[in-house]
């Protein structure tokens, strides 16, 4: 079995590299904003309420996409449905720039949204479909690691593209501001998704699942080789004895939903709670708020995507030793830490005669290296593990359905914290917004100790419902 897993384990990593660009361009799609916030403030004249708006339009779209795509993908499949979603990613990455008014840029940052919600719930998902158990969360886990990458790249090119226009409201190029070009850029690697996801084999349990035997065996036959024919029987013994196909309601329960159901909504809805996205998001405008000029705030934006990256590759390597609960524990003790000490920090800052927030002396360094270490610790831990356990946790039955309300949790969360922070950022101030995360993260502790249960090492085929 080992002489058969190595020599398919080739074709199965580069089935995943595939699945990843949808990660990379959910992280690219979500960080490129980042640095346009002075520039659509600008551009479309709006307040802290309306720029929050415009910030956190695309994450209506992200929900109502998770949620359609977690449905969809279990009647047309998980390719066809990545298919359409690199569509929208490319329209929404165009119309982004191009727009003109507030109306219009929200009307493409959802549809950018729907791809994304789409990617956050099928990449993950589809890993896990094509993953041999030994591989799974290594191999799941490079999601994280393209959502970082994509983060980085996206302020990356943020950071280059303003100094190259000394700002991000001068124009650029072809008489277009430089805050349009931020979008542009993700053009290529949306066009990019759509050719290489042609090139790629439909999951074999939703194949399995629809009754297309002869093409889930020769998917199977080149994942597993000989091991094929068996692999099938034990994912056709894993559906429902009547055989029928997935359904929404094979999910619901005594309490509304099965108890696993719930356990995966809490674990994506305190994947944003703890606030991670406000950094994403937000994180040039909250180091200017702390006193650092837009160009060295971007910088940090930068360093701080490089330090995700590397925290991710940490995790990479450690998923399938240590398990997923275990990561879980430490994410979550180090996050309330951290956030506790960024909490301190901004609620003792002072104020200068402008009521801008300003670090002095040790205090600027301080809530530079708790911030980042926050970071390290979400993406050693709760970023990774989080797509992982949603992709693999959930019984072949209903995985579809369970990751179509989970992701709606998850994208409703996210709203959440992104459309509240501005208005915390005028009334609590960053000392308050930290505070609110940091006890997200000591729940975030209990939930994980109470009712996560270890998958590693797990077929698919024997999770249980």
């Amino acid at each position: 079995m080992l002489k058969q897993d190595s020599s398919h384990l080739g074709f199965t990593i580069l089935i995943t590299m595939v699945a990843t660009i949808g990660g990379f361009l959910f992280g690219f799609d979500s960080g490129v904003i980042n640095g346009t916030v002075d520039g659509l403030q600008s551009a479309f004249d709006s307040d802290s309420v309306g720029t929050g708006f415009n910030v956190a339009s695309m994450l209506l779209g992200c929900a109502v996409g998770a949620f359609a795509a977690g449905r969809l993908a279990d009647r047309f499949g998980r390719r066809n449905i990545l298919l359409i979603s690199a569509v929208f990613f490319t329209i929404s990455a165009w119309g982004s720039g191009i727009s003109q008014t507030s109306g219009e840029f929200i009307i493409y940052r959802v549809l950018g949204g729907l791809a994304v919600g789409a990617a956050s719930v099928l990449a993950p998902a589809y890993i896990s479909e094509v993953a041999p158990a030994k591989y799974r969360g290594m191999l799941s886990s490079i999601q994280q690691i393209a959502i970082i990458g994509g983060l980085f790249c996206s302020f990356l090119s943020n950071y280059l593209i303003a100094d190259a226009a000394g700002n991000t409201q001068n124009v650029l190029a072809m008489g277009y501001e430089a805050w349009r070009w931020m979008f542009w850029i993700e053009l290529i690697p949306a066009v990019t998704f759509f050719f290489a996801l042609l090139f790629i084999p439909e999951s074999p349990r939703y194949l399995v699942a629809s009754g297309k035997k002869e093409q889930a065996l020769k998917v199977l036959g080149k994942l597993m080789g000989d091991a094929a024919e068996a692999k099938y029987h034990d994912i056709q013994a894993s559906l429902s004895p009547d055989h029928h196909r997935p359904r929404f309601r094979d999910i619901l329960g005594k309490f509304g939903f099965r108890p696993i159901v719930w356990v995966g909504i809490a674990l994506a809805a305190f994947q944003q709670l703890v606030g991670i996205n406000v950094v994403f998001y937000y994180g040039s405008v909250l180091w200017q708020s702390a006193g650092f000029a837009e160009s060295d705030a971007l910088l940090i934006n930068v360093i701080s995507g490089a330090v995700s990256i590397a925290a991710c590759i940490a995790a990479l390597a450690a998923i399938d030793r240590m398990g997923r609960k275990p990561m879980l524990l430490i994410g979550s003790v180090g996050m309330f830490i951290t956030l506790g000490v960024l909490a301190f920090v901004f609620s003792q800052a002072d104020v200068d005669t402008a009521g801008k927030l300003t670090l002095t002396g040790s205090a600027g360094p301080i809530a530079l290296v708790a911030a980042n270490l926050y970071v390290v610790f979400f993406n050693f831990s709760w970023g990774p593990v989080v797509w992982v356990l949603l992709g693999e946790m959930f019984p072949n039955q209903f995985r579809g359905s369970a990751l179509a309300v989970s992701g709606i949790a998850m994208w409703g969360s996210n709203f959440l914290i992104t459309i509240t922070f501005p208005m915390m950022l005028v009334g609590i101030g960053l000392g308050g917004a930290y505070t609110v995360y940091a006890v997200f993260a000591l729940i975030s502790l209990f939930l994980v100790l109470k009712f996560v249960h270890e998958t590693k090492g797990v077929e698919l085929e024997d999770m249980q419902g």
